[in-house]
């Protein structure tokens, strides 16, 4: 099990990131609030994984803290909801907000994030509920950074709107749907990041 990596951060491009640890380059998919954290290419992170072993791949899932890589493992137990869904659920709300709506029964508010489902959101609810005061959520952001860019490192040119909208594919949401989702919010955000423009277009469509 790798349950943690340290390293250099060489490569992010939403939802996937590599880390460099002695050498060996890591690939990570991660959540959206976990990107939302991340430094700049070239700078030295530690984040939390999940290790998933299938019969075609061998995957590792980054999170920015512990508390959001537990609930991560607490969704990947319920029926019907396998890692990408528990990744794209947590893309498009924090953990503060998914804990808040399971504790108020608000399949509203999960039905809204795409691939969940009246019947997955009342799952969720019905699963989850009673082992999320189990979980210590965070009060403040722990994710482990270093302050220093090794020399030359420099994050490659990137169309973010382009990069934006791939990501929010990979999240499970339909071409069209994040195509206008991220035209709206780079309109609203001029120059924006790819992580400012995934971030805008998810609050868009999950308040929506």
């Amino acid at each position: 099990m790798i349950g943690r990596l340290t390293g250099e951060l060489i490569e992010k491009l939403p939802p996937g990131l590599m880390v460099d640890v002695s050498g060996v380059g890591y690939e990570v998919e991660a959540s959206m609030n976990t990107f939302y954290k991340l430094p700049e290419v070239g700078t030295f992170v530690t984040i939390y994984t999940h290790f998933v072993v299938r019969e075609d791949a061998q995957l590792l899932y980054g999170f920015a803290d512990k508390q959001e890589r537990s609930l991560f493992r607490q969704l990947i137990k319920v029926n019907g909801v396998g890692p990408k869904l528990a990744l794209t659920i947590l893309s498009g709300i924090s953990a503060d907000e998914f804990v808040r709506s399971v504790h108020a029964e608000d399949t509203a508010a999960l039905v809204r994030l795409p691939g969940v489902g009246k019947k997955t959101a009342e799952r969720l609810i019905v699963e989850v509920k009673d082992k999320l005061d189990k979980l210590e959520m965070p009060t403040a952001v722990e994710f482990e950074l270093g302050a220093v860019e090794l020399p030359g490192a420099k994050a490659a040119a990137v169309d973010n709107r382009a990069d934006a909208e791939t990501a929010l594919v990979a999240l499970g949401y339909k071409p069209l749907q994040a195509t206008k989702a991220i035209e709206a919010a780079a309109e609203q955000l001029p120059g924006a990041s790819t992580e400012d423009l995934i971030r805008q277009s998810l609050k868009t469509m999950v308040a929506g």
